[in-house]
């Protein structure tokens, strides 16, 4: 039976013997005129005026759009946008893009002209948020959680606010986009390790498809409002990046309707769980590298029987990365449950601590194996996984080992589909 995972740039071919469930949301069609969906969508804003209506000539606009580990089609949007604030009397000049990076590596040049398009690089003002710069940071004050929040200057010194990017379910804030344009991506790193600390990823509720109750989510939605963000626009895709829904308007109104529409079409039941579920990263761009991967992990982890086995396929081109310190936190900790009792240490805090303790919560109760052309054996079982440079032959051996009553499943979009026990 043949199977395409979304892998890499170009997706993997994968052959196995029935019998193998294929676990995928249906085929949502992408818009016919893109273009015009946006415009429209601008202009008969969710619970807003329209934005031009929200904009005067003079005002200082900046825009934050997703980073490049981000899948959104921020060259097929931003021209719309920016044509829309033009068209309203902005000039030009008073525009800022801001690459809301959270705490993420900022892009080379040439990643910048991929992501945005050649024309809108050369033709405005072009940021990169980092949470590391104290100067570039200001204070919003704390949270219900106690938190305090900082949050790009340059932003919240713009008449305009405008946040972009797309909704798809996220593996603890519930669901993408919305307020999430604002914490983590434009937060200081503090604020993204508080919001993203142990106890917080550990709530029954921080996960896949839920942001009510959600304490990650609903510290985004306080950090967010404090920012009052003038206008949301957020869109869906489906497995082709294509645009399949545009949801522009006041961030929470616009957030919740594309949460829903997402809901219905992406989140998939099954009757019972699996064997062995081979899974991706949804491919380029978000299987850059390994720590972007521990979302599809988490997808396959929803699915897969206590002591199963997951198989993940991530072309991670970028490495583990080299750069934050995911690596380094698995190195240091030696194991799946020396990444627990790390981060319970009392005062113990990290970048990507979060990412670590996601993969040692999985890790936990099912063997995961990484099949990755950007990876060696050695990186791979440095990240505390097991190499697999065959997944055919691998599925052959478990289903050998296990019988033929052993329940396999492929899921080839990764967590572009997000299945969950009926």
């Amino acid at each position: 039976m043949p199977f395409t995972l979304a892998y890499g740039r170009h997706g993997l071919d994968l052959q196995l013997p029935e019998p193998v469930d294929v676990i995928a949301a249906p085929d949502q069609p992408g818009l016919p005129d893109e273009a015009e969906a946006l415009r429209q969508a601008l202009r008969q804003p969710i619970a807003s005026a329209p934005l031009s209506a929200r904009v005067r000539p003079g005002d200082r606009v900046v825009i934050a759009h997703s980073d490049i580990t981000r899948a959104t089609p921020n060259d097929r949007i931003l021209p719309v946008l920016l044509a829309e604030l033009e068209a309203a009397g902005v000039r030009r000049a008073d525009i800022t893009l801001l690459n809301a990076l959270g705490t993420h590596r900022p892009q080379t040049p040439a990643e910048l002209r991929a992501m945005l398009g050649a024309a809108v690089v050369e033709n405005y003002r072009c940021l990169q948020h980092d949470a590391y710069d104290d100067a570039n940071l200001v204070a919003l004050g704390r949270t219900r959680f106690g938190h305090l929040v900082r949050v790009n200057r340059h932003f919240m010194e713009a008449d305009v606010r405008l946040l972009t990017g797309f909704i798809e379910p996220h593996f603890f804030a519930g669901f993408s986009g919305g307020p999430k344009g604002v914490l983590p991506a434009l937060a200081g790193a503090e604020s993204v390790l508080t919001n993203h600390g142990a106890d917080m990823i550990a709530h029954p509720r921080a996960t896949w498809g839920v942001i009510e109750g959600n304490p990650i989510w609903e510290e985004m939605r306080e950090a967010a409002l404090m920012t009052r963000p003038t206008f949301l626009l957020n869109v869906t895709l489906n497995a082709r990046r294509a645009i399949t829904g545009v949801f522009a308007g006041e961030m929470l109104a616009a957030h919740a309707a594309g949460c829903a529409f997402v809901r219905e079409r992406a989140m998939v039941p099954v009757a019972a769980p699996y064997d062995v579920v081979i899974t991706s990263n949804s491919g380029y761009p978000l299987d850059q590298n390994l720590y972007q991967a521990v979302k599809g992990m988490s997808a396959a982890n929803r699915i897969v029987r206590d002591g199963g086995t997951i198989i993940m396929a991530a072309a991670c081109e970028d490495g583990l990365p080299d750069h934050g310190r995911y690596a380094e936190l698995l190195k240091t900790a030696g194991s799946p449950q020396g990444v627990l009792d790390l981060l319970a240490r009392p005062g113990f805090a990290a970048q990507d601590q979060w990412q670590v303790q996601i993969q040692a919560q999985i890790q936990k109760r099912a063997n995961v194996l990484v099949y990755s052309d950007g990876l060696t054996d050695a990186q791979i079982t440095a990240a505390l996984f097991t190499p697999c440079r065959d997944i055919a032959q691998t599925v052959a051996g478990l289903r050998a080992r296990l019988g033929p009553q052993a329940r396999v499943c492929v899921m080839p979009d990764g967590p572009q589909t997000i299945a969950y026990l009926n």
